[in-house]
């Protein structure tokens, strides 16, 4: 059953495409949103018009809902976890490139923060391109190790959770009695 639903929820190429680009529209929509709203107060205490603030909130609330908009779809359609970290990659990305450039902030002057820092930066867009493409890398290792992986896996799934009642039942549900509902009593039975 577990290697149905694995299949099942195994997607083809065009999907993963989906999924990546729904990420990355919301993430870099996020990104913008929070530069724009920055730019606002950087403008007012430049002397642009108070009324600077205000639009550039707004501006930055309708970038983010849209941002919301996008991220829903790719949720609706995709995996959960290859949507939100595009998201987060992409607005982390995005952010710091329309900071710099908007805002002319710069990136740490000693050479170890930026070292490390950009380090960073490789290591989480690694993460990312491996989480998307696990399943075409796992196919390309060798038998013994796929067969390690798989055992592994099936391993995980199959220990019992201390403390459950039931053996195999991937639902576990709880049982309330009605008498330790106040709220199904009626407030006119209360008062009689």
């Amino acid at each position: 059953m577990y290697k149905k639903q694995r299949r099942e929820q195994e997607l083809t190429g065009p999907e993963v495409i989906e999924e990546i680009i729904y990420g990355l529209e919301s993430g870099i929509l996020f990104g913008i949103s929070s530069v724009i709203s920055k730019m606002g107060f950087v403008m007012s205490e430049m002397g642009f018009p108070k009324i600077v603030v205000p639009a550039a909130i707004s501006c930055s609330v309708c970038c983010s809902a849209v941002g919301f908009v996008y991220q829903t779809r790719g949720l609706k359609h995709g995996r959960a976890i290859v949507v939100s970290t595009c998201t987060s990659v992409a607005s982390i990305v995005s952010g710091v490139v329309a900071g710099m450039i908007a805002l002319d902030e710069h990136l740490p002057k000693a050479p170890t923060a930026r070292f490390f820092l950009l380090l960073g930066w490789f290591f989480i867009i690694t993460g990312v391109i491996l989480l998307v493409s696990s399943t075409r890398l796992i196919a390309r290792l060798p038998r013994p190790v796929q067969k390690f992986l798989k055992s592994n896996i099936e391993r995980t799934h199959s220990i019992r959770r201390p403390g459950s009642a039931r053996g195999k039942d991937p639902i576990p549900t709880t049982t309330i009695h009605t008498s330790s509902l106040h709220l199904l009593a009626s407030p006119t039975k209360e008062k009689a």
